[in-house]
């Protein structure tokens, strides 16, 4: 099994420093590094101070200068606030700064208020057709002089400048609805994939669509193995008194991640409104017991029964996402503990599967 862990700088209140988010962020990718993290992967947000990152290539082109081992991933790319002649350019500048080491995750964009402001207000649905447009644009962008004319871009012949490492960059989508998942592989792009705060069905429901979409496109002679990536919010803790904590966290995210998610408050000077708790009333998601058992949140023994639920459902690489307001030293501590505890025991049952198997 395959480990990546989601970081991302947020902050939840303008008592917290920059500074401070950024030299947080960076501890935390250091222990990745050294826990043996496979992938640390960063997403692109603008005006929200909970993910203040306008452009993740800046942010991983500094971990790379910090790191030996970690590959480095956008999770993800908004598509529709980039031009291709741009992304490819800065995707390309980031692998070589990075030696090699990008992974590059697309979207279509995930809120309704960034589109207001960065998308001339179109709909957040449409962000799937540039999405579609960007991907095959770039690749060829990376092969030399190209010319485009398509539904949304044209640019006479040009080439990226400069053009990445690595042939080819492993490309990622974000997608929870069989049509994209279809579209990702027929395209050579792995999945990126969340089940939010829903039950473990979800789960199943989502590597279902990949396995359905991969048939299909080894069907029709494709080739390429692709991956299936799935992400929860999570925390390992030692004591009742971290989980309370944590749990507290995971709520009041919610509460704001729901505002934006769903359009249904203001934001004010970056930060969202929490939404209030009658409009919640009743709804799992938010109850202790419910994000518990839905996050890849519990003691290490817990999680490492959770993620063998997940291995046993065809999950072969999960993301934790770390960046939900916890407390540095709990954040960092649970990081430890993943690194320290849960890691090991999946290396250990694959190599001795693979001694089985010689």
């Amino acid at each position: 099994m395959k480990f990546s862990i989601g970081i991302n700088y947020g902050r939840f209140n303008d008592a917290t420093s920059m500074d401070d988010v950024s030299r947080d962020a960076l501890e935390l990718v250091k222990i990745a590094d050294q826990g043996g993290f496979d992938i640390v992967w960063t997403a692109e947000h603008h005006t929200i101070e909970v993910t203040a990152s306008p452009n993740p290539f800046q942010i991983l082109a500094f971990w790379a200068s910090q790191t030996k081992n970690i590959r480095l991933g956008t999770g993800v790319v908004s598509a529709p606030y980039w031009n291709p002649i741009r992304l490819a350019g800065e995707a390309g500048l980031c692998d070589v700064i990075s030696g090699g080491r990008l992974e590059l995750g697309f979207g279509r964009g995930s809120y309704q208020y960034e589109f207001d402001r960065m998308g001339g207000g179109m709909p957040q649905q449409e962000g799937g057709r540039y999405m579609r447009e960007l991907i095959p644009a770039v690749r060829e962008l990376w092969k030399g002089d190209y010319e485009h004319n398509g539904e949304i871009w044209k640019f006479p012949a040009t080439t990226a400048a400069p053009k990445p490492m690595q042939k080819p960059v492993p490309m990622w989508i974000a997608a929870r609805d069989q049509n994209t998942f279809e579209f990702a592989i027929q395209n050579g792009c792995s999945i990126m994939s969340t089940a939010l705060r829903r039950p473990f069905s979800e789960v199943v429901a989502l590597e279902a669509r990949f396995r359905d979409a991969v048939k299909a496109y080894h069907a029709g002679g494709g080739k390429d193995q692709p991956e299936h990536l799935t992400l929860r919010l999570g925390c390992v803790w030692e004591d009742k008194a971290t989980r309370d904590i944590a749990v507290k966290s995971m709520i009041e995210y919610g509460r704001g991640f729901e505002n934006l998610f769903k359009n249904i408050a203001t934001v004010r000077n970056g930060f969202p409104d929490l939404v209030d708790f009658d409009v919640l009333a009743n709804r799992d998601e938010f109850l202790p017991d419910s994000l518990i058992e839905n996050t890849m949140s519990g003691t290490p023994d817990e999680v490492i029964a959770k993620l063998e639920r997940y291995h046993a459902a065809g999950i072969r690489h999960f993301m934790l996402g770390t960046t939900f307001g916890l407390p540095k030293e709990i954040s960092r501590r649970s990081v430890e503990l993943f690194c320290d505890r849960v890691i090991p025991h999946f290396k250990a049952k694959a190599s001795a599967e693979a001694r089985v198997s010689a």
